[in-house]
């Protein structure tokens, strides 16, 4: 009874299937297909740069000067993984097969992010898309965990998309659609600093800060959003051109979106 329970969560994470064998021929099937279409492992980069001088904190301590860092992690196959929790499951290690499994759908979200990456424009509003600062990042398993994100730089011109989740904006726009008193205009005249709209048919926020720019939100689900951040952009118009340039639907539609 006990196998039984532990294992229930891993059915049920995997879909509902009317045995083992089918569930998880029905999982190879799905991991395969998307390793075949894209084998490549996801890569972070990251650029960083530190001034030269003091080798000591404000405190006394050393400062750290040496180190590379670390280094790129490759995503899990996905082959072996459902083979790893086939063998754990026959061994009647319950645990090691969730995490096998849970290890196989993770990577195929990273896969699945490293191709949302490759379907976004080169550029955007004249701005150049900065290969360097795309990141495909999972937590877990699950779409509530993942995140995608892409760079477009021009002089003092920014624009950073992220895709997936994030609680902070996510809390905002749940605040915004569920709240009409900051969708209303001040009766002073004075300008609003966040309001509804809409980017290709989808409902969306924007909002205005004088640091910050301009941070326009399209919801994709309960906690995922498309988040542009736009720095040193002239107009609120700029801000709509230049998310009308990506494909929303078809972002939706590969991360499983309706």
């Amino acid at each position: 009874m006990k196998k039984a329970t532990l294992f229930l969560p891993v059915l049920i994470l995997c879909l509902s299937f009317s045995s083992r064998a089918q569930l998880l021929k029905k999982i190879k099937d799905k991991a395969n297909s998307v390793v075949n279409k894209s084998t490549n492992p996801v890569t972070t980069e990251n650029n960083s740069t530190s001034e030269s001088g003091s080798t000591t904190s404000s405190s006394g301590s050393p400062k750290n000067t040496k180190g590379g860092g670390l280094t790129n992690t490759v995503p899990p196959d996905v082959s072996q993984q459902i083979a790893d929790a086939e063998k754990s499951h026959a061994d009647g290690n319950l645990s090691d097969a969730r995490y096998s499994i849970q290890q196989a759908l993770m990577s195929i979200e990273l896969q699945i992010g490293k191709e949302v990456l490759k379907s976004l424009p080169p550029t955007v509003s004249g701005l150049e898309k900065d290969t360097t600062q795309n990141k495909v990042m999972s937590t877990q398993w699950g779409w509530n965990n993942l995140t995608i994100q892409s760079v477009y730089k021009k002089a003092d011109q920014q624009l950073t998309i992220t895709i997936g989740n994030n609680i902070l904006y996510s809390s905002l726009a749940s605040t915004y659609f569920n709240n009409a008193m900051y969708m209303q205009a001040n009766s002073d005249g004075e300008k609003q600093n966040v309001k509804q709209t809409k980017v290709k048919g989808n409902k969306a926020i924007i909002t205005y800060d004088d640091d910050k720019g301009y941070t326009l939100m399209v919801p994709l689900g309960q906690s995922a959003l498309i988040v542009w951040e736009c720095i040193n952009f002239a107009s609120e118009n700029d801000v709509m051109n230049a998310a009308n340039a990506f494909d929303i639907d078809g972002i939706k539609k590969m991360l499983g979106e309706k």
